[in-house]
């Protein structure tokens, strides 16, 4: 799963985190687990925590002797909300401009 769209236009590193979080929303991550699932230096992940903390956007935790980072609720997609990606859009233009698919005969 992906995060929130109003959450997508920041840095790739940034965006990468978000989402590997979002994926494992309840039960978090480690530093060890975000950097296995992000593919970038420590460095930079290192600075997306950082960044992506100052804006609220996760909040760390710590939980039987270990921390854990955790997503904020509101960046977790609604999956009531959600379009289905590979239809949803399409259906809706077609709904909106009146545009239908007729297959062709043969």
């Amino acid at each position: 799963m992906q995060a929130r769209r109003e959450f997508r236009d920041r840095p790739d590193v940034e965006v990468a985190v978000l989402d590997a979080l979002v994926d494992r929303a309840e039960e978090g991550m480690t530093v060890f687990e975000v950097r296995a699932a992000v593919e970038a230096d420590i460095d930079s992940i290192e600075e997306a925590l950082a960044a992506l903390k100052q804006d609220d956007l996760i909040r760390i935790q710590n939980d039987d002797d270990r921390v854990v980072i955790r997503v904020e609720d509101r960046v977790v997609p609604d999956p009531q909300a959600e379009i289905d990606e590979e239809h949803g859009w399409i259906d809706l233009l077609r709904e909106r401009f009146g545009l239908w698919y007729l297959p062709s005969r043969r």
